[in-house]
């Protein structure tokens, strides 16, 4: 009789139970990096497969940015969109995130991903906001984003591959995804980023952009702990105006 795998039992409140468990399901896609198994999401209790943990490695590496530009590749209905099933209110971290469907990024990121934190942490970035359509870039589709990939959800597992944990799954701009990987560290990351291009190449400019899309987790972070994060955000957001 083959060894079950173990599971990972997480308490928090229904509404980010539903939301995490309706990413998870959504981030699966075929070609695209492993995602833990949801086992059950009953009111306030997730309980999905745990990871065994391994070590950075540059080959896991390579895959992860082949299989991270896949999925994104695997789109979403629209910027903003909830994963199906998922709700509307969610969650980023312990802050509040809103899943609202709108057709244009520049518009839905400055409205619904860089005003309502900057009020709650008491900043002005109106002028990035009134800009935003210059700063933007290219368009591009809604992708399929994990949502908060920092490298603490980027988990090296002992069977070689880099899973992907604790999203704050939508649909948004690809460059998002990859700039908060570049904000908080990732081993290996050049070596990730060069092996995303290899199926998905990026829009010229993309490193110009970095910035912008920095904006968000930094602001959420504003909003979380305060301190060196508000004046973070702010030099940020000088930097993005300056090109």
């Amino acid at each position: 009789m083959g060894s079950r795998a173990a599971l990972r039992t997480k308490h928090q409140s229904p509404q980010a139970t539903a939301a995490e468990a309706a990413g998870l399901r959504w981030l699966r896609v075929e070609g695209g990096p492993p995602i833990p198994f949801v086992h059950s999401s009953d009111g306030g209790v997730l309980v999905m497969d745990e990871i065994p943990h391994g070590s950075p490695n540059l080959q896991a590496a390579v895959t992860f940015g082949r299989r991270l530009a896949t999925l994104h590749l695997a789109g979403a209905p629209a910027f903003g969109a909830p994963p199906p099933g998922g709700p509307r209110e969610a969650t980023i971290g312990m802050a509040p995130m809103v899943n609202e469907p709108a057709p244009s990024w520049p518009e839905w990121f400055a409205s619904q991903r860089i005003q309502p934190y900057a009020r709650q942490a008491g900043l002005d970035l109106d002028e990035v906001c009134s800009r935003i359509t210059e700063l933007a870039g290219p368009p591009e589709p809604p992708a399929r984003l994990h949502g908060d990939l920092w490298s603490g959800n980027v988990l090296w597992g002992a069977d070689g591959q880099v899973w992907l944990i604790d999203p704050a799954a939508h649909g948004g701009h690809r460059e998002s995804d990859l700039a908060m990987l570049q904000l908080f560290g990732c081993p290996f990351l050049d070596d990730v980023l060069g092996a995303y291009q290899e199926v998905a190449p990026l829009a010229d400019g993309w490193r110009a952009r970095v910035k912008l899309h920095q904006l968000f987790p930094l602001l959420v972070h504003a909003v979380l702990f305060g301190g060196g994060y508000r004046s973070e955000v702010l030099a940020t957001a000088r930097s993005v105006l300056q090109g």
